[in-house]
């Protein structure tokens, strides 16, 4: 069962800017600036600009694949199951460990006032986002629109009081670390934007992802870069040195200079929000992880059961919020960082995705938004990310491998023992080397989801082509030989011997010419049996000769069918006629690289539907 489709322009923007004002605006800049000084402006500003170049092959990713699951998925797609099983536990493991610590700092805020104990509130709190996201995707996404839009509404105040009251004397001497300080102190704060890759994982359940993903994306970075490097200048103008380099919540103590208790209460609430957003938006996406691997078969089907009237993956969300909650009990200063790492990981793998599928050249890799400069955008997020993965240190790398030994043994005891797909990497492999390791299988899962993404209307007829068998012949052939050629496709779906499928269609001809034109020819039978339905297509450039006059057929589509499928079989025709007839169709059928590009003509088209 699909999920339903509930999240808006304002949805993806609100679960991105919600997924990205966190600590890394309420708690980092002090470490920051202990670093830099007054350039950790500078740095933030350059982290963001990486965000923005980074997610630009995350963008082209999820709207060539709006799926469920998001990073897991493209590089599932992009390399196998055995890489996509382990980027798939990381990226739940990562999410789910994010999420736990914004639950915990809301725990920690209510601790403050109420004294309520951490385990007590944390535990209310799992519950009360799994319930929210069981209810409805869109139900969850309204609910992170309000929150963010108080959240921002707090911080725009916060600027408009806090820039008149700047000292430019805090910002001299200005660069006192360096230029390499101020670039190794952006990759220390960059993960301050990783929420972005919340988005791909519930691309599947976005309206007109085409549109809303590049544009909520792209806003969304764009916002709250311009947020963050305000925010900060406004902190090095208003506080002390030494006090800014120490301060754990500088928002918060800047806002109690600026206005007193009641702006230091405000920014309290407003951190509130923060966490409470990144925190349902942390649930939706990393509860995607798990159905995703269940659809592929690397976890138990169950788990990607879907809520009939919510339409919502109930089981999955479950899960997701128990393994929030045990992370609760764990260290999360450490588990934060590796959490960070997986995250920096799965940007290089997303780059690293779009340079193997663009080069594998699979007819059905339609993204709607395409990175720029490729491959050189690609190629340098790939060694930023890689430096500050680097720059985590040892323990977010043991125990990121930790977590990856475990999702290793995952996928040896189970996930290899289920069927698999193929792979953009064995397609390349192919395009390189050999033409048989693919049986396109990739190709009409990629058009499954072009279909579904641009809500092409479907029919009988497009039922039929997916299910049809398609032969490219290399040269001039006679009718008879060509039948010949045919007929063992046609018995193995029918049951019928090739002969007396060869003397059927040799007798319909021979009463009647099925050419319909010199490019058109559409023989068709009506066979023994109940209950079938049958199409065989073929091309020939060269051309295929019925007689003597019509001896240049470039398409010839065999039909059969039993007599009560009577209505469908004259349906058929009638689309074959219909699509045929359309402006450069058959410019586009002789200029198809391979079968999978005729089924993508014959798929991927506006011709009138017969329901």
């Amino acid at each position: 069962m699909s999920l339903n489709k509930g999240i808006s322009f304002w949805g993806v923007f609100g679960l991105a800017t919600g997924a990205m004002i966190s600590s890394g605006i309420f708690i980092l800049p002090g470490m920051a600036y202990a670093k830099t000084g007054p350039a950790v402006v500078v740095s933030y500003f350059l982290a963001g600009i990486l965000a923005l170049l980074g997610v630009m092959s995350v963008i082209e990713l999820s709207t060539a694949m709006p799926k469920a699951g998001g990073d897991y998925y493209f590089i599932n797609r992009a390399f196998g199951p055995m890489l996509g099983t382990l980027s798939g536990f990381l990226g739940w493991f990562a999410l789910s460990l994010k999420s736990a610590f914004a639950i915990f700092g809301i725990s920690e805020v209510l601790f403050l006032f109420t004294r309520i104990p951490i385990a007590i509130s944390s535990l209310f709190l799992c519950l009360l986002f799994i319930l929210m996201n069981i209810r409805g995707v869109k139900e969850a996404a309204v609910f992170q629109i309000i929150m963010v839009a108080g959240l921002l509404l707090i911080m725009l105040g916060y600027i408009i009081v806090g820039f008149p009251k700047i000292n430019p004397t805090n910002f001299t001497p200005f660069m006192k670390s360096g230029i390499n300080e101020v670039a190794a102190t952006s990759g220390f704060i960059f993960i301050s934007f990783g929420g972005l890759l919340k988005v791909a994982n519930v691309s599947e359940e976005v309206i007109n992802p085409k549109r809303n993903i590049p544009l909520g994306m792209i806003s969304s970075i764009t916002i709250v870069t311009a947020l963050y490097t305000l925010i900060v200048y406004i902190l090095v103008g208003t506080l002390s040195p030494e006090f800014f380099a120490e301060s754990l919540t500088p928002v918060a103590d800047s806002a109690r200079l600026l206005i007193g208790n009641p702006g230091y209460y405000l920014i309290i609430c407003a951190s509130l929000l923060a966490f409470i957003t990144t925190a349902n938006a942390g649930l939706m996406a990393a509860s995607r992880y798990p159905l995703a691997l269940s659809r592929d078969n690397l976890l138990p089907r169950k788990i990607a059961a879907v809520h009939k009237k919510r339409e919502t993956p109930a089981v999955a969300i479950f899960i997701t919020g128990i393994l929030i909650y045990l992370s609760l009990l764990l260290p999360l200063e450490i588990l934060v960082k590796a959490a960070s790492t997986v995250i920096l990981t799965s940007y290089v793998l997303t780059n690293i995705s779009v340079i193997m599928f663009r080069e594998s050249r699979l007819s059905n890799y339609r993204p709607s938004f395409k990175a720029p400069l490729y491959p050189w955008l690609q190629l340098f997020s790939i060694a930023v990310f890689t430096f500050f993965i680097v720059d985590m240190g040892s323990n977010a790398m043991e125990i990121s491998l930790a977590f990856l030994f475990l999702s290793f043994c995952i996928y040896f005891f189970y996930g290899r023992k289920q069927p698999r797909g193929e792979s953009a990497l064995l397609h390349l492999l192919k395009r390189i080397a050999d033409k048989r390791l693919t049986r396109d299988l990739l190709e009409d899962e990629l058009r499954e989801i072009v279909i579904h993404r641009d809500n092409i209307e479907q029919d009988g007829f497009d039922e039929l082509i997916k299910t049809s068998r398609i032969t490219d012949l290399p040269k001039k052939m006679s009718f008879e030989k060509m039948l010949t050629a045919a007929a063992d496709d046609i018995a193995e779906e029918t049951g019928m011997a090739p002969e007396e499928i060869i003397r059927r269609y040799q007798q319909r001809q021979d009463e009647i010419s099925t050419v319909i034109s010199e490019f058109l020819a559409i023989p068709h039978i009506v066979v023994d049996g109940e209950n079938i339905l049958f199409l065989k297509i073929i091309r020939c450039k060269e051309g295929l000769e019925f007689s003597s006059e019509e001896n240049n057929v470039k398409a010839v589509f065999l039909l059969g069918g039993t007599k009560e499928k009577r209505d469908l079989h004259l349906k058929t025709i009638a689309s074959i006629a219909t699509l045929v007839s359309q402006k450069d169709f058959q410019r586009e059928w002789l200029e198809a690289r391979n079968t999978a590009e005729i089924k993508n003509l014959l798929l991927l088209n506006n011709r009138k539907r017969f329901q």
